[in-house]
């Protein structure tokens, strides 16, 4: 057991960061715990701020890991507000604070996610564009949507992944209108490939989502410091009351790079790079959560997950590593996302020319089916469309990287269990 008088430091209070610390009081370290958050929210977890959350139906207390008290109770040192602005590898130190506070560290974990990447064109400094990653920003969010939908206004979302999307579908149930402008030709093109990016498409067309493809946005016109309209760089000129920047997220590798950390490049991951053990290029120093690049044996390549799911595995994991437990971070990368009365998971890792084919077992036209990603017969992903329960035998498939026959994965009526070896 690790001696009680080390002191392992947590960078972060987001979810990895909390289940984190949450995991060594689990695990029996009764050393010191000091978590530190540079906001002011106790932490909490990212998808109800363009799910449930965004659309009124959940809570503001259900979005937080634990209570309040939780971490008085399980004598974790949380210390919010505050922004770590130095590590010292040497000292084994980390200085954080208005004052400068330093402390000594015998392990670090860094959990310091990711954040919006930035609209870099005219007008981006107006009242009415937005950016959702945090608690702040989802609230912001909510009142602006509920006015758009009062009013009849317009909101232009810049970018067509799951944010941009999720967004653009809670902005309708409030009764806004909606434009979505993309570069890429469907939706979701980098996750979901051309095959199953139209169906996002036509499901928001449905729902009166007007799209741009082909487009990016080139200037936010305004005056008087009010959003009115958003151009694109081919020209055209889309009305807007408000815009939101969903165009990805860049991991926060600032505070790593000054130490001296080892980074990727955006090829590999582009984030701090760690090996199976969550472990970074300095023994005593970790990383956990959408910061993190490992190297996925099951896929053969280095990955950076942004997902709820890699937080809420990858800050226990890298606890246990800390203790100095045999771990192995493998997880098959998992997400999930609802948008109208579409409920989707995706499991794996398929990114366009990644796979030869893409096998539907089910009904598209009705949104009710699995849709694979394979090459020479190994399923790479899979993602279910309003189908339940099938998680477990999806990933099992994936892992047993075996060749499938690709007429009895389309075959509803043959088990998915009975499949792969």
């Amino acid at each position: 057991m690790v001696d009680a008088d080390q002191t392992f430091v947590i960078v972060g209070g987001g979810l990895a960061g909390a289940k984190a610390a949450e995991t060594l009081r689990a695990e029996g370290f009764t050393g010191r715990v000091i978590l530190i958050c540079d906001e002011r929210d106790h932490p909490y977890e990212r998808p109800p701020l363009s799910k449930g959350y965004l659309l009124g139906k959940d809570e503001r207390d259900t979005v937080f890991v634990h209570e309040p008290a939780w971490y008085a109770q399980h004598d974790i040192e949380l210390h919010l507000g505050q922004t770590v602005d130095a590590v010292d590898r040497t000292a084994k130190t980390v200085r954080f604070g208005e004052d400068g506070t330093v402390v000594r560290y015998d392990k670090l974990l860094l959990a310091t996610g990711a954040e919006p990447r930035r609209l870099d064109i005219p007008g981006t400094d107006l009242a009415g564009v937005h950016h959702l990653r945090r608690l702040a920003h989802a609230e912001r969010l909510k009142g602006v949507l509920a006015s758009l939908g009062r009013d009849n206004g317009h909101l232009v979302v810049a970018g067509a992944g799951w944010i941009g999307l999720e967004v653009a579908a809670a902005a309708r149930e409030y009764g806004a209108e909606v434009t979505v402008v993309e570069p890429d030709p469907t939706p979701l093109h980098g996750v979901l490939g051309p095959e199953l990016g139209g169906l996002f498409a036509d499901l928001h067309r449905e729902h009166g989502v007007r799209f741009h493809f082909g487009a990016s946005l080139a200037e936010i016109v305004g005056q008087d410091g009010v959003v009115l309209a958003a151009r694109t760089d081919g020209g055209e000129e889309h009305p807007a009351h408000a815009v939101l920047a969903a165009i990805g997220a860049a991991p926060r590798t600032g505070l790593a790079e000054a130490a001296g950390l080892e980074l990727t490049d955006r090829e590999h991951g582009a984030g701090i790079a760690v090996d199976g053990r969550l472990c970074t290029s300095d023994p005593d120093i970790y990383a956990a959560g959408d910061v993190a690049a490992f190297h996925h044996a099951l896929f053969d390549t280095r990955l950076r997950v942004e997902h709820w799911a890699n937080a809420l595995d990858g800050g226990p994991a890298a606890a246990r590593a800390m203790l100095g437990q045999d771990v192995t971070y493998d997880r098959v990368p998992y997400f999930f996302s609802d948008q109208y009365d579409l409920g989707m998971e995706y499991s794996g890792w398929a990114p366009p020319g990644t796979y030869d084919q893409v096998v539907i077992r089910g009904d598209a036209g009705k949104r009710e089916f699995i849709a694979f990603w394979v090459t020479e017969g190994r399923v790479l992903a899979g993602m279910n469309v309003n189908v339940w329960d099938v998680t477990e035998p999806i990933q099992r498939l994936i892992r047993s990287k075996s060749p499938v026959d690709t007429e009895a994965l389309a075959n509803p009526q043959v088990p998915l269990e009975s499949l792969g070896s």
